[in-house]
C-alpha cells in the first residue's frame, strides 16, 4: 500500500466533479482533485511529489512518479496543455529520483486565463492512480481542505 500526498493546498473534490469527462469518468485512472488555494497576496506556489520514486514524465503542467510499482499522474490544471507552458516552471528532472513532498513544478492557478485555445481552462488538479482499478479509490479528505503534504489517499 502506498500513501499519496497532497501535491498542493486547497479542497479536495471526487474525481466525478472535475470539469472534463477524461478525468471524471476515470478514463485515465481513479483518483481525486483538489481546487488549489490561492495565496492572497498572489504569486507562485508550488506543487510538491505525492509519492517517492522515479519521475517518469515531467511536462510544464503535469508530471509522473513510478514508486513501487504505483504510478501517480499530476495534472496542474484543466486544458493548461494549450498553454504551451506559459506561467509554469519545471523544477524536476525527467529520470530523478525524488522524495515524497519534494518540488516539482511552480505555478499561479490564480493567473491562469479563463480559455486557451477555444476551450474552457480550470484550475482543478487531478491527482490519479494510473492504471487503477475505476472506483478503486476512496479518500476521507474528499470535501475538506488539505495543505501540501498531508494524506490524499493510500493506494488499494
Amino acid at each position: 500500500m502506498t500513501q499519496v500526498l497532497s501535491p498542493c493546498s486547497g479542497r479536495v473534490i471526487a474525481m466525478a466533479d472535475v470539469p472534463d469527462p477524461v478525468f471524471a469518468e476515470e478514463m485515465v485512472g481513479p483518483g481525486v482533485a483538489i481546487e488549489p488555494s490561492v495565496d492572497p497576496d498572489g504569486g507562485p506556489t508550488t506543487v510538491v511529489s505525492p509519492i517517492a520514486g522515479k519521475v517518469l514524465k515531467v511536462l510544464p503542467h503535469a508530471f509522473v512518479v513510478l514508486g513501487d510499482g504505483v504510478g501517480v499522474l499530476v495534472h496542474l490544471g484543466i486544458n493548461t496543455v494549450r498553454l504551451e507552458g506559459e506561467g509554469f516552471e519545471v523544477l524536476a528532472t525527467q529520470g530523478a529520483e525524488v522524495a515524497a513532498g519534494d518540488p516539482m513544478i511552480t505555478w499561479d492557478p490564480s493567473a491562469l486565463p479563463a480559455s486557451a485555445g477555444g476551450q474552457d481552462v480550470s484550475p482543478v488538479v487531478p491527482v490519479v492512480l494510473m492504471d487503477g482499478v475505476k472506483g478503486s479509490v476512496t479518500s476521507d479528505a474528499i470535501g475538506g481542505s488539505v495543505a501540501a503534504g498531508d494524506l490524499l489517499f493510500a493506494t488499494p
